[in-house]
């Protein structure tokens, strides 16, 4: 079942990282459908936050999706070759969002081994959120589209979350720093990455 738009406009994106975690990331790229469980995740609290892109209002050709309508996906090129996804929360104006750091492979296995370049699903096959842009399909062009995926055509791109049955109990769920931030100062030691054991 696809996740409520209303899902994504909480305006704690704290509780909405930690709520991801045990959803599916489906896309539908080319006509072929992937997808994985959400096993990790990072919260970026827009303009209060050293480490968001939005951090003191700054508003850019690419940061300025992260200010549109809950449920967007905000997906950035790093390093000028990883594509990294994020969903846009909170309310339009509140530049919040949620990277997806990892995702346990479900349908689409053999295309996303080819779209890696490798022969076989390791533990860490979907851990990382370059890994995830890579075998999911999803590019940087895509920063802007709504999530969804219903009513859309079969050939064009699409990115949607649906619930699952998967049940992740609060005192399993490990909180820690985000990565890779280590310039945000003092927020970086924020405990905003969020994981379960694989």
């Amino acid at each position: 079942m696809l996740l409520p738009p209303d899902f994504f406009s909480h305006p704690d994106v704290v509780a909405i990282a930690r709520e991801l975690l045990g959803k599916k990331l489906v896309t539908r790229i080319d006509g072929v459908v992937t997808s994985g469980i959400i096993c990790e995740t990072e919260a970026y609290a827009g303009v209060t936050d050293r480490a968001s892109h939005a951090f003191g209002g700054r508003r850019t050709a690419r940061t300025e999706v992260m200010y549109g309508p809950c449920g967007t996906a905000y997906v950035y090129l790093c390093y000028g070759m990883h594509s990294l996804f994020n969903i846009v929360t909170n309310e339009a104006g509140i530049p919040h969002a949620v990277l997806i750091r990892g995702i346990i492979p479900v349908e689409g296995k053999e295309i996303m081994l080819r779209r890696a370049g490798k022969e076989k699903i390791t533990r860490e096959f979907g851990i990382g959120p370059g890994k995830v842009s890579k075998i999911l399909g999803i590019h940087y062009s895509h920063s802007g589209m709504l999530l969804g995926g219903i009513g859309t055509s079969a050939d064009q791109p699409a990115i949607w979350v649906e619930d699952t049955e998967e049940k992740i109990y609060p005192k399993i769920i490990q909180a820690g720093p985000r990565i890779g931030v280590a310039y945000a100062g003092d927020d970086a030691l924020l405990p905003y990455r969020f994981s379960f054991p694989r």
